[in-house]
C-alpha cells in the first residue's frame, strides 16, 4: 500500500491512493491537483467509496472538472481535469 503519482502522458497524470481510507485519498488528490497545471488531467484511482463523496464535492468547490467516472473489481478510476 504505497501512494503513486506519476506523469503518464503529455498533460495526464495518474495518482493511485488504493488502500487508503478517509482523509488520505482526498488529501493526496488535493495536493496532485495544486501541482499539476491548469488543463491537465489526473487520472484517480482509488477503492475507498466514502472518499468519492469528498473527492467530488472538493472538486465542484474547486471548480476542476470531474468528467469520467468508471468502477470496476472493488475500485474506482475517475478524470479531474483542473480548473
Amino acid at each position: 500500500m504505497a501512494m503513486s503519482f506519476n506523469k503518464v502522458g503529455d498533460h495526464e497524470w495518474k495518482l493511485d491512493v488504493c488502500g487508503y481510507t478517509c482523509p488520505h485519498p482526498q488529501m493526496y488528490t488535493k495536493k496532485a491537483l495544486q501541482k499539476i497545471e491548469s488543463g491537465e488531467v489526473l487520472t484517480l484511482v482509488f477503492d475507498n467509496p466514502s472518499s468519492g463523496e469528498s473527492i467530488a464535492a472538493m472538486c465542484e468547490s474547486e471548480g476542476n472538472d470531474l468528467f469520467e467516472r468508471q468502477e470496476g473489481s472493488g475500485s474506482f478510476v475517475w478524470k479531474i481535469r483542473k480548473a
